[in-house]
Order: C-alpha cells, then sequence, then structure tokens
C-alpha cells in the first residue's frame, strides 16, 4: 500500500459527560477499525463565559434556553475520566487523541503521555495555546475551519518559532453539518501548495463521500464525528456518524488507498494474464500455401493476441509463404519469409 491515511474517530463530547459510556465509543471505535479515537479536554471554566450564546447549529439540537456554559458543562469529563480513557485506550490498542481547549488541559495531556496533538479550528487564533502544543514537541495536527491563508500563514509562524514542524493541516468547514455544496475539497490541495505541509480533512457533512473523495485527493488523516445513536441528546450526535456508516467510510478509505496505487504506468500481473485474451493478431483470411504472395485480402485481424500485432501487418503484406497456414490460423514470423 503506498501510504495509509490516519483516520480518526471524533467521539467529541458525544458521550455525554458520562465515562462509561466514552468507553462504549472506545469499543465501537475499535470496531470500525478507526486508527485513533479522539475525544475534547477542557474545564468549561477555562473555556466559556456564562453569557456567551450557542452556535445556531447547537439551538437547534439542544435547549435554546440554557446557555453554551450550561450545555458544555454537562459534557466534560473530569482529567480523572481522562486518565481512565488513556489507559482503556491502550488496553484496547487503539491510538488515544483529545483536543486540548486550554492550557491547563494542554499541560494535562502533555503529562499524560499523549503521542500526537489535534488542535481545534477555533483555537487557530490563540497563540498561547499553540505556543504551548508547539513546545512540548509532539506532532501536530491543525484545523483551520473559519480560517483565512494569512490566520494561517500566522499560526504556523507561532509554531513554527518554537522548531516544532511536524505539522498537519486539515482542511475543515466549521458547519453542522456542512451541505456538500460548501465541502470545497480543492481547498485542500490549496494548503498542501501554500504551505508545502501534509494535509487531510475534517470532515462534517452527513455522509461519507466527501472523506472518501479526500484520500483520492492526497489527504493524510481523515477526522469524522462519529455517534452510538444519532437521536442522543447533545449538539453533535446529528451531524454524526452511527457505527455501520463509519466502518463503510474506513473500509471504503483502504479501498481507495490500495487503488491509488504507485503512479508508475505498467501492465499489472492480472493485466498480463487476459493479455493475449483480448488483444489480436494477425489471422489467415484463406488457406495459404507454400510460395503464394500475402496479400491485403488475405489476412483478418482477430483474438487471441499470442500472434504477430496488427501494428506488425505492412511487414507481413508482400511477403511469401514458406509454410502453409490454414484459413483462421495465426500467422507467425516462422510462416513467412
Amino acid at each position: 500500500m503506498p501510504y495509509k491515511t490516519l483516520i480518526i474517530a471524533e467521539a467529541g463530547v458525544n458521550h455525554n459527560g458520562k465515562l462509561l459510556l466514552a468507553k462504549k465509543f472506545v469499543d465501537q471505535a475499535v470496531l470500525m477499525k478507526a486508527d485513533a479515537i479522539k475525544f475534547q479536554t477542557f474545564k468549561t471554566e477555562n473555556v466559556i463565559s456564562k453569557m456567551a450564546p450557542k452556535a445556531t447549529y447547537q439551538k437547534k439540537t439542544t435547549s435554546a434556553k440554557e446557555s453554551q456554559f450550561d450545555m458544555v458543562k454537562k459534557l466534560e469529563l473530569s482529567f480523572q475520566d481522562f486518565e481512565n480513557l488513556y489507559a482503556y485506550c491502550r488496553e484496547k490498542k487503539i491510538q488515544f487523541l483529545s483536543s486540548p481547549f486550554d492550557l491547563e488541559s494542554v499541560d494535562f495531556l502533555a503529562d499524560l503521555g499523549v503521542s500526537l496533538f489535534k488542535i481545534p479550528s477555533g483555537e487557530i487564533t490563540n497563540d498561547g495555546l499553540l505556543e504551548r502544543v508547539a513546545k512540548i514537541g509532539k506532532p501536530m495536527i491543525l484545523s483551520t475551519g473559519m480560517s483565512t491563508l494569512p490566520e494561517i500563514q500566522e499560526a504556523l509562524n507561532v509554531i513554527y518559532k518554537t522548531k516544532n514542524r511536524q505539522v498537519t493541516l486539515l482542511h475543515c468547514v466549521t458547519a453542522y453539518p456542512t451541505p456538500y455544496k460548501d465541502a470545497n475539497l480543492k481547498a485542500m490541495l490549496t494548503l498542501q501548495k501554500e504551505f508545502n505541509v501534509p494535509v487531510g480533512f475534517s470532515d462534517h457533512t452527513l455522509g461519507i463521500e466527501m472523506s472518501i473523495a479526500a484520500v483520492a485527493l492526497g489527504a493524510t488523516v481523515i477526522e469524522k464525528h462519529f455517534t452510538l445513536d444519532k437521536k442522543s441528546s447533545g449538539p453533535d450526535h446529528q451531524a454524526s456518524l452511527e457505527p455501520r456508516e463509519f466502518k463503510q467510510m474506513v473500509d471504503a478509505i483502504r479501498h481507495v488507498e490500495q487503488g491509488l496505487g504507485t503512479g508508475i504506468k505498467k501492465p499489472t500481473a492480472e493485466e498480463l494474464k487476459n493479455l493475449s485474451v483480448v488483444r489480436k493478431s494477425l489471422i489467415a483470411a484463406r488457406d495459404l500455401e507454400v510460395g503464394e504472395t500475402i496479400a491485403f485480402d488475405d489476412i483478418v485481424i482477430k483474438r487471441p493476441g499470442n500472434g504477430i500485432p496488427p501494428k506488425e501487418m505492412s511487414k507481413v503484406l508482400g511477403s511469401k509463404v514458406k509454410k502453409s497456414i490454414k484459413q483462421d490460423e495465426l500467422i507467425r514470423w516462422e510462416h513467412v519469409v
């Protein structure tokens, strides 16, 4: 296989603040054959003002009466819960990831020993958080939802000043769900060209097609929300895949990876087996006797393709038959002189 896309199953806060439910998400991520499962680590008091309004999609999927602070507080897991989850992921042999939303959470995840940091789109202008993560020296995946190219460059400048250049950029559209017409997958190629870094796609569309297409375009990372039940209460469930759908996406991505190949154009081993069957050769249109001169009407072009190829006809025309040939028999070089 030329390469393997890192497929991140984004559990986010779909565990609804319950550790046991979060562990069920881990179990499903393993069954779905995701490479990693990602959560969100934060202390609500450090991240959200009590006067902060909800996003429009959050008002549609949760009670419009509660504040964003109250909604998110119910979805918070403790650091102790994450220690438990980290150990559980190691037991289940799946990579644990979690996006930090505040400095205390960054330090906690660093101490926990995470091998990779995923920075959410909303933190791309949070220079202090970017710098703190970059100084840890681990690879970083940076989502670019809502961002302009200058903002992305500024974020990279902050990271690169720490000498950490292990950055992958994810094209992302911060809309839940993202309409297909807004997915703009070609923007991923723009990021790759503009910043000369590996790229991927954080997919918020409802289906699986955009993630599959992103891999075909060269994504090295795919991040996709999943839930155990789209009807569950909470802000992100409706725009998430259920396990069956996520597994279909994983399978399709692995097939696409195999199909991308090496880029070298040559017949495969399976093609070579079929070559003589489907190509054509020069065939005698009638019985040809020794000494006859072969004319155009004496030749037809038919299968199989293990005789003289049609492109050599000019070399056969006008030659003498030195060994008789039956009608519909392959004309071979030993037949003519």
